[in-house]
């Protein structure tokens, strides 16, 4: 039985406190305040989106078919061509992105492309969601439709995809 105060003959009970159940309390604590502080912020998910678009824009544009005759005819380098533009690409992708920060991760919500860059030529639409935490970005969801409407490619993506 827990001693009352001297003057308090009904005083509450003082709790009894376990130190496994604090240690496993200071360990969640811990953890929580880790995950915020690598919770990755915006300039982080720019330049990872900036090297996702690259490498989605070298393999749509830099094949056989990917671009129309007079820009092939232009264009001598494309996948370099495609990589010089990597910081553009992660602003852009920024630009049309909206974060959700839980605290101890974010939801990043990206939807880009779809323009008409020429008469006959429009860029394929991309949508994604993903996942920042512990410093690590995880494409949990994507999909793209082409420009012509003919082929719609969905990917769920817990590895991070392509």
């Amino acid at each position: 039985m827990v001693d009352a105060p001297a003057g308090h003959l009904l005083a509450p009970p003082r709790p009894v406190r376990s130190p496994v159940l604090l240690g496993w309390g200071l360990l969640l604590g811990a953890m929580g305040v880790g995950l915020m502080l690598t919770n990755p912020g915006p300039a982080a998910f720019e330049e990872f989106a900036g090297g996702r678009l690259t490498a989605l824009l070298r393999d749509e544009l830099c094949r056989e078919d990917g671009l129309p005759l007079m820009l092939r005819l232009v264009i001598q380098d494309c996948p370099a061509m495609v990589e010089a533009q990597r910081p553009v690409l992660g602003r852009l992708a920024a630009l049309q992105t909206r974060r959700r920060n839980l605290g101890l991760l974010s939801l990043y919500s990206t939807s880009l492309g779809g323009q008409q860059v020429l008469p006959r030529w429009r860029l394929p639409h991309y949508e994604a969601l993903t996942l920042a935490v512990a410093g690590r970005f995880v494409v949990l969801r994507a999909s793209e439709n082409s420009p012509d409407g003919d082929r719609e490619r969905q990917a769920w993506m817990p590895g991070g995809g392509p």
